[in-house]
């Protein structure tokens, strides 16, 4: 469902939100909610605008978990010991009520994990590296180590970069095909040097693999939409050497 500026999943009784471009007080490029303060936006805006998504969700404005994502499959813990610590790392999961956490995207697959009656939630900045290295399972494995049956979990994956406008060279194929074989049906050929690469359906299929049965999508496509999402690849086809980061939330409250 989408409410004010940001889609969620009404089944989820956990606050949570992919949130769009809209209803900010970033300029330019930037319009209007960007929450990434590495480029060239106004710090000031970047951070009310932070505050925007958090107060949309009623959520802790002080208590947001924002890392520093390095396209890796690293996952973090949040704990009390680490809260308010700088972190590198495409996940971050946690036990703890009220605390926030935030993945920023811009074209890149933001996929939340959780089991609302043991308490425990993750955020994951799943994009084509992440993907490869199939940060999800790592993310399950965690689960596991934290005695959550998968039976138990519910994964959301946000808007992302669609297949009709995720064109790759071969070499790029190859690499998945290297680690997967199966994972040659998530291109689709488009000639000799060229195909579509279906990053959301990979994440699906990686999800499914590992045994969760409740999976749902927020099946929008960064790229197509630009009054909605920020998209890094539609930037750089139009010259642009920045763009902005879309949030995405998720607490345990």
């Amino acid at each position: 469902m989408f409410l004010k500026n940001f889609f969620f999943i009404k089944k989820s009784p956990l606050k949570h939100g992919f949130f769009t471009r809209l209803n900010g007080l970033s300029k330019k490029q930037f319009k209007s909610l960007n929450c990434s303060s590495s480029n060239d936006d106004d710090k000031k805006n970047v951070y009310g605008n932070r505050l925007i998504a958090i107060k949309n969700l009623n959520l802790n404005k002080k208590k947001l978990i924002l890392i520093k994502q390095t396209h890796s499959s690293k996952i973090i813990r949040i704990t009390k010991n680490n809260l308010y610590k700088n972190i590198e790392a495409d996940g971050v999961i946690t036990s703890l009520n009220d605390v926030v956490l935030g993945i920023l995207t811009a074209d890149c697959a933001p996929v939340i994990i959780y089991d609302d009656k043991n308490k425990f939630v993750c955020n994951l900045h799943s994009g084509w590296k992440g993907s490869l290295n199939n940060i999800s399972q790592k993310a399950i494995k965690l689960f596991d180590k934290y005695q959550i049956k998968r039976k138990n979990l519910t994964a959301i994956v946000g808007p992302c970069l669609g297949v009709k406008n995720y064109e790759v060279d071969k070499n790029f194929e190859k690499r998945f095909i290297k680690k997967d074989v199966r994972y040659a049906k998530f291109f689709q050929y488009k000639n000799k040097q060229k195909s579509y690469f279906n990053l959301r359906a990979l994440i699906n299929f990686q999800l499914s693999e590992l045994g969760l049965k409740q999976i749902y999508n927020i099946n929008r496509d960064t790229y197509s939409n630009d009054n909605l999402f920020f998209s890094h690849r539609r930037a750089t086809h139009k010259g642009q050497k920045t763009t902005g980061r879309l949030i995405n939330l998720i607490s345990l409250t």
